[in-house]
């Protein structure tokens, strides 16, 4: 039989608490402002890492550093261009980078305002991807872009600045060509519909795609000491990418460490979280993995971040 008698026990008064009352939510308020909503939050948990990688976004502008923002093409089919439009327009983002389905929906978007085909429904005919002006255009801007010496970002981005395209202010692509912000675009062969079609030429499209590799290392270098790196919805191809461009930056003699990273995604994923926010900060900073729908936490971590400069 055991003696409960001779339990140990102490004040909880004494005790470290990892929770206290200062760290408490504020009540819900009627016509309270976004920054007051900002400072009603619980600094407990994500509500936490949210306000620090926000914060982290206005420091590294204020001071210049590099704020990469990599990106699956769901963000753009969730309507979000116009919020990263605005954070082009305030010098926040200094680098984009997309897959090859992201220039699609944009061109699509800059082309009709709307995007997103029925892929179950088209796949039984052998109709999905099939539509020309989408092929037609990326493949030719393709070309002309990578020939003259583009990148594949500012080849499509060119494009779609010199067409006459009836929506291309909600480009994301357009505005960052406009602004001066790279783009950089990462393909895998086979994996967008526009390679299904007679006007892909694979050859220039790595081309193209290699030069964004090399711009992006270029763009890395300026992570160090206080740099922010954000990866929305990319599970596997940009997490890849980022790793190894980033070692060939340090390879290469630059010093990047002492930076922050922050990876959003719906459910958690292995490779964004080492590659993005734990390998990555080793050596120095912080990484973060915030999990939640990205047409709700892009738009509150953008207006976080306008609310701090």
């Amino acid at each position: 039989m055991i003696n409960l008698k001779k339990v140990k026990r102490y004040s909880i008064k004494t005790r470290f608490s990892k929770v206290n009352k200062g760290d408490f939510a504020l009540a819900p308020a009627k016509l309270k402002s976004f920054k007051g909503f900002l400072s009603s939050l619980p600094d407990i948990l994500k509500a936490r890492d949210l306000l620090a990688v926000s914060s982290d976004i206005a420091a590294a502008r204020k001071k210049k550093k590099a704020v990469i923002f990599m990106a699956g093409a769901h963000v753009i089919k969730c309507g979000l261009n116009p919020v990263l439009i605005e954070l082009i327009k305030k010098k926040v983002i200094s680098c984009i980078c997309l897959n090859g389905a992201g220039i699609i929906h944009d061109f699509e978007i800059a082309f009709q305002a709307k995007t997103s085909e029925d892929v179950a429904e088209n796949l039984k005919n052998g109709s999905f991807g099939m539509g020309k002006e989408t092929a037609d255009f990326i493949n030719q801007a393709v070309k002309d872009g990578v020939s003259e010496g583009l990148g594949l970002g500012s080849a499509v981005g060119k494009m779609i600045s010199d067409e006459n395209l009836p929506y291309k202010n909600l480009s994301l692509l357009y505005n960052a060509y406009k602004y001066n912000v790279p783009v950089c675009v990462f393909v895998g062969i086979g994996t967008d519909i526009i390679h299904q079609h007679p006007s892909f030429d694979a050859g220039l499209t790595a081309e193209g795609s290699l030069r964004d590799f090399h711009t992006l290392v270029g763009n890395i270098r300026a992570l160090n000491q206080g740099g922010v790196v954000l990866n929305f919805g990319s599970a596997v191809l940009l997490p890849e990418v980022f790793l190894k461009a980033l070692n060939l930056a340090r390879n290469l003699g630059n010093k990047v460490k002492d930076f922050t990273t922050a990876n959003f995604d719906m459910i958690y994923h292995y490779r964004p979280a080492q590659n993005v926010v734990i390998r990555p900060t080793n050596s120095g900073g912080r990484g973060y993995y915030i999990i939640g729908h990205h047409e709700i936490m892009l738009p509150l971590l953008a207006q976080a971040v306008i609310e701090k400069i």
